[in-house]
């Protein structure tokens, strides 16, 4: 048995050895919202989180995660309540199509973990690697930039 912890739930699974961590999560999960797309590590599209760094769920096998702290973007917001990030991309018209929203949300997430006030050249490096097919990049960009003040401002506050 391997034991995945995916969003802060542990989730007992017979692997054998071959899958990769998108497939697990959509396939046998259910959780679809990381998305499947050129399965070559191209686009980020597959993007999570492993222990608080962008991963991509296409060329990682599950059984390599084992032990680690997986975040989908499932487990982001808290139930009704979207997580801040989520929230700066819809207010800034970040999410066209909403197909490669979820890799980009959690890079951000990862990118404001290690740097809280990015700037725009060290977000465009964070983001490179998603592919964005509406090319809404200046949305994402504005919105990664509002992301930041609105977690500032509510860590000030607490």
């Amino acid at each position: 048995m391997t034991i995945l912890n995916i969003n802060e739930k542990e989730y007992s699974l017979d692997l054998k050895g071959h899958e990769t961590l998108l497939e697990v999560l959509r396939d046998t999960l259910g959780l679809t919202g990381t998305k499947t797309a050129c399965n070559e590590a191209e686009c980020g599209a597959c993007t999570v989180l492993v222990d608080d760094k962008s991963v991509l769920a296409c060329i990682t096998l599950a059984k390599n995660v084992e032990g680690c702290k997986i975040l989908t973007i499932e487990g982001l917001s808290r139930g009704e309540e979207l997580h801040p990030i989520q929230q700066a991309f819809l207010d800034n018209g970040a999410v066209q199509c909403g197909f490669c929203a979820p890799g980009f949300i959690l890079s951000t997430k990862s990118l404001l973990n290690r740097n809280p006030k990015p700037n725009l050249d060290e977000i465009k490096k964070s983001l490179d690697g998603h592919i964005c097919r509406c090319g809404g990049y200046l949305k994402i960009f504005d919105a990664v930039k509002d992301a930041s003040q609105k977690l500032n401002n509510h860590d000030n506050k607490e």
